[in-house]
């Protein structure tokens, strides 16, 4: 599984970075694209927002259009390379970028109107979401709203883990770790991925808040969702 000290080897250590994460977003024809395409539509009703908290930001990839969008903002990374990639892009925040553990949010002191991760805690076992799921509803404002992309590959049915998705984290541990410490589900949207048409993914909005009923659907064509941006919306640039 990939454990903290997995996530620490690869991408401070073997992973090259040499497209600074924009490879993962090819599917989709480009970063901008899948953001405008993809990301926005589902996150619209939190942006802009007063404090955004970003966690795993990697090299930046939603952090540009995610900066733009707030009064202040802060990014926290378990890899040394990505927050010193981060400072080095967005100079005028480079007191913003921190390291920590890959459990512990505590440097990302304050509360925030909006928290974001995607793309990341895909790669996170249990032992992170126990620690983080309580951190992130500490530090959400009375009105504020996380969004995390996390794995869902042991309720998928998927025999082959293409994508290195934890295998002790699903829509429904995630879904009870937010009840256990006090959250509500806003929307839970379960995906599919670049080549696995299993559902091995998650998308799972959630707040302090008390939301009745939450939101929760199976979304099969979420790649043929990106098929279509890549084809058609990243020509508009």
């Amino acid at each position: 599984m990939p454990q903290i000290h997995w996530n620490h080897s690869v991408w401070d250590g073997s992973y090259a970075w040499t497209s600074a994460g924009e490879e993962w977003s090819e599917a989709w024809g480009g970063s901008t694209a899948q953001w405008f395409g993809c990301l926005y539509p589902r996150i619209r009703k939190y942006l802009p927002a007063k404090r955004i908290l970003e966690i795993a930001p990697g090299f930046g990839r939603w952090t540009q259009f995610l900066i733009p969008g707030c009064d202040e903002f802060k990014g926290i990374d378990l890899s040394s390379k990505c927050v010193e990639a981060c400072k080095i892009r967005f100079p005028h925040h480079r007191d913003n970028f921190h390291q920590n553990d890959g459990l512990d949010l505590g440097a990302a002191a304050g509360e925030y109107d909006f928290i974001f991760s995607f793309d990341s805690l895909v790669h996170a076992d249990l032992d992170v979401f126990e620690s983080y799921i309580p951190q992130i509803l500490a530090k959400l404002t009375r009105d504020g709203v996380a969004f995390i992309h996390h794995s869902n590959f042991p309720a998928s049915g998927s025999s082959r883990n293409i994508h290195i998705r934890s295998q002790n984290v699903d829509s429904e541990v995630v879904a009870g770790l937010i009840g256990k410490f006090g959250g509500s589900i806003v929307v839970q949207e379960r995906i599919n991925w670049v080549g696995s048409p299993e559902l091995v993914d998650c998308l799972t909005t959630f707040s302090r808040q008390s939301v009745q009923p939450p939101v929760r659907f199976d979304n099969p064509h979420f790649m043929t969702e990106a098929r279509i941006i890549r084809d058609f919306h990243s020509r508009y640039r």
